[in-house]
């Protein structure tokens, strides 16, 4: 399935509704109180994250409040319904993933459409998947460890996320020929992997300070070039599984029929907040790549 990106790219080729004065005048006030931005996953998370780090950044440019609100669930799904429902004027946003905003819809019978009922506003981020074990886990590289899961089926256990996570490690066992349980969790289940609960899992980059600590240890990583953050993590492509090369995007969204001119003045501040420095390397330390540093090689199919 190819990434959705059109869906960022159409704004501009949206008409205006309202009156050339009228659209000035409501974008030279917007915005006069403060933004809620809703997190359709808990604190913590890699969505989470980013869009605190965002929202600190944009806070300065609309000189206004943006206020986080996490609402965890069903893949996000939960969150992303509040945001549908909200009123269509600029003080709610909705930061989501190909996990609540793509696979979602696959997953879930849902009350709303994500192509009709949402609004894009910015492309922020690409984060890459690691497939990363317990400490204690078998097998020194990849392949050491596809040949204990294949040799061991069924005896290992994986958690994830329901969405990206959860779709990688079904697509991981079909590509591999291996088979372990699959444990859904609400938040990320790195932690019991540090902890020795679970085998294995499929996370960003974000936690590798675990990794530098000895307490986990990665396989591989699904971008298509290896992390700089982490040189030494082959990528899924070099060890002769190029299909599971996929890096997953972060998205900004407003709710159906916020105004345009409105959403061109969001989309302004995310992308002013993106090429601060101070913003990009705090995102780059935790393994995010920008839309154009890649756009010029992920143009292939990608498996989610």
């Amino acid at each position: 399935m190819k990434l959705p990106r059109r869906h960022f790219l159409h704004l501009a080729a949206r008409a205006a509704a309202l009156p050339a004065a009228s659209r000035i005048a409501r974008a030279q006030t917007y915005p006069t109180r403060p933004i809620t931005m809703i997190v359709p996953f808990p604190p913590g998370g890699a969505n989470d994250t980013l869009g605190r780090i965002i929202a600190e950044r944009m806070r300065g440019i609309l000189n206004q409040s943006i206020v986080i609100e996490n609402i965890g669930g069903a893949a996000g799904s939960i969150g992303v319904g509040r945001a549908v429902r909200s009123p269509a004027d600029g003080y709610t946003l909705n930061i989501g993933s190909v996990s609540s905003h793509v696979l979602a819809g696959a997953i879930y019978p849902l009350p709303y459409d994500l192509v009709k009922d949402l609004e894009p506003v910015a492309l922020l981020a690409f984060e890459p998947l690691m497939i990363v074990g317990r400490k204690s886990m078998p097998g020194a590289d990849l392949k050491g460890l596809i040949a204990w899961l294949k040799a061991n089926p069924n005896k290992a256990s994986a958690g994830f996320n329901v969405g990206s996570g959860q779709i990688l490690a079904a697509f991981f066992q079909k590509e591999t020929g291996t088979r372990f349980t699959l444990v859904p969790y609400r938040g990320n289940p790195i932690q019991d992997v540090a902890a020795g609960q679970i085998d294995l899992t499929f996370t960003q980059p974000a936690w590798l300070p675990l990794l530098r600590a000895g307490t986990v240890k990665a396989y591989a990583v699904t971008s298509e070039a290896r992390l700089a953050l982490a040189p030494d993590i082959p990528t899924f492509a070099e060890t002769g599984l190029p299909a599971l090369s996929y890096s997953p995007w972060t998205g900004l969204f407003a709710p159906k029929a916020t105004p345009n001119d409105i959403v061109g003045k969001l989309n302004a501040a995310a992308v002013e907040a993106l090429a601060d420095e101070g913003v990009r390397s705090r995102l780059v330390d935790l393994g995010n790549e920008f839309f154009h540093e890649t756009n010029k090689h992920r143009r292939r199919s990608a498996p989610l």
